[in-house]
């Protein structure tokens, strides 16, 4: 079913040059509302987290981009410029854009996002639409451009599961208007990200989810049902697929099969370890010439560590705790159900991603291929998550002094 929006017209953002307002908007972003009688701005902490944490990404990227000079058929200028354009200046502008959506929107079209984010999934499954690389098919192919579907399906979700939850309300405790809602919403997913395969991003969903049905007032006794499926349903799906279990083996052990399963895992910490306190320094790292698996991509952390040390890798890391605790705050201070939800659901996605793909790079984690928000490879990911940033910042505006 689709929503309506609650509340009255939200505030529309003054005029502004785009790119003057990006570089300075902490103080040119004030919202007005319709009758221009009061003023309200976006959470300027939260903005300087998301500023810091994507020029972080921008030099991490562009030094672990150098380690592709040594890989033959991979273009360096290629592979930089296309972030560069896609990730970083489009996903700076849909951040902008995202922003100045009043939240009332994402309410309303919540269903239709979500759908429209199911249907895109399936489509990777078409012949001559989506295709498939390194054994997966999560893409779909837009000419010299390719989609992942996964990053607007994590967004439907968390939408759409708000839009209920603001709508049932206190009814959340029971198992009918809660629990059942949310089964459903992670089974469709599933359904979705496990044919393609992709356990990583139904893990980060997952988590999202969860977070939103807590804090809603959603039942423990539910997240314990769904904790014990979960590790049921992995340990079934590692019998039917090797590399599931690989992962888990090598969880255990690091060092069995050092030059198979935990090469990756062998070669990050070898990274990470010779970064020492400060680092070789920019640009210095050894292992991302030809050791690290997807120097740009899932292991750009074990880069950062090796160049930056353990002092870089602690600032990446307080960047984005300081990031979730004051997107927490923001969500804590809005009085909305819908944008109390949304705020934790899309917060909870950036910095569980983020986590997870530390915490494998530092073995304290089984090993994924998810990548570090703001900073790895992929244009979709850094689209959609700044396009998020973009909507938590249009929810800070309706903060409680």
């Amino acid at each position: 079913m689709a929503f309506q929006a609650e509340g009255g017209n939200q505030n529309v953002i003054a005029a502004a040059c785009p790119g003057l307002l990006f570089l300075f908007y902490p103080t040119s972003a004030l919202w007005y509302d319709e009758n221009m009688a009061k003023v309200k701005r976006v959470d300027r902490p939260f903005f300087i987290a998301t500023v810091s944490l994507i020029t972080a990404g921008f030099f991490i990227f562009s030094s672990a981009s150098m380690g592709l000079l040594a890989r033959q058929g991979v273009s360096f200028s290629t592979v930089a410029l296309k972030q560069f354009a896609i990730g970083f200046l489009a996903g700076g502008i849909l951040l902008i854009i995202t922003s100045r959506i009043p939240t009332k929107f994402w309410r309303k079209y919540s269903f239709y996002i979500f759908l429209f984010a199911v249907i895109a999934c399936v489509l990777v499954f078409l012949p001559k639409i989506g295709f498939s690389h390194g054994g997966a098919r999560r893409w779909i192919n837009l000419g010299s451009y390719s989609f992942q579907p996964a990053e607007i399906l994590k967004l439907g979700a968390v939408v759409y599961f708000a839009a209920w939850l603001s709508m049932v309300k206190d009814k959340v405790k029971t198992f009918k208007w809660g629990a059942l809602p949310l089964f459903i919403i992670l089974g469709i997913c599933s359904v979705l990200l496990l044919l393609q395969p992709d356990t990583d991003t139904l893990m980060v969903i997952v988590a999202a989810l969860v977070a939103m049905f807590i804090t809603a007032g959603g039942q423990w006794r539910y997240i314990g049902i769904l904790c014990l499926t979960a590790i049921i349903g992995i340990l079934v799906i590692a019998q039917f697929r090797p590399y599931i279990m690989a992962r888990l083996t090598t969880f255990l052990d690091p060092s069995k099969d050092s030059l198979g399963a935990g090469y990756q895992i062998q070669q990050s910490l070898i990274a990470i370890g010779s970064g020492g306190v400060f680092g070789r320094g920019f640009g210095q790292s050894i292992q991302k010439f030809n050791f690290l698996p997807e120097p740009i991509g899932d292991s750009i952390f074990a880069v950062a560590a090796e160049e930056f040390g353990f002092v870089g890798s602690m600032t990446i890391l307080c960047l984005f705790v300081f990031f979730a605790l004051r997107g927490y705050k923001i969500a804590s201070r809005v009085s909305d159900t819908f944008a109390m939800t949304t705020a934790v659901g899309l917060v909870t996605l950036i910095i569980s991603q983020a986590f997870i793909n530390m915490g494998s790079m530092l073995s304290i984690l089984p090993l994924t291929g998810i990548p570090l928000t703001f900073i790895s490879h992929g244009g979709s990911a850094m689209l959609f998550a700044l396009a998020e940033a973009g909507i938590i910042l249009s929810i800070s505006k309706n903060q409680r002094a």
